[in-house]
């Protein structure tokens, strides 16, 4: 599930979580220009679509919900979770290094 195959429907999955977890972040860690929300989107989506499958099966086997869930929904949750916490990391790390510059980040 991992590969870069020409399966149409696990690249829309991959796709669609990757902006889903970038657009979700936004409400939670407020980006202070449009250069920081352009650099963490694009990072998130660029996560999302690399880590996806991993990250989906790494949540789904942790969670138990490896048996329930299609291969769809499972890339589709790790895109999301991949694209937030990059969303989420890039932002922390940009506040931090911002402050400790002097400009006030």
């Amino acid at each position: 599930m991992t590969d870069f195959s020409h399966d149409g429907g696990l690249w829309t999955a991959r796709l669609a979580g990757a902006v889903a977890g970038s657009a979700i972040s936004l409400a939670y860690l407020l980006p202070h220009g449009r250069r920081e929300a352009a650099t963490r989107f694009l990072t998130g989506v660029a996560c999302g679509l690399v880590f996806g499958g991993p990250t989906g099966i790494w949540l789904a086997a942790r969670l138990d919900l490896a048996v329930t869930m299609g291969r769809g929904e499972v890339v589709l949750m790790g895109s999301a979770a991949a694209s937030l916490c990059a969303w989420w990391a890039l932002g922390a790390l940009a506040r931090i290094a911002g402050k400790w510059s002097g400009k006030g980040g």
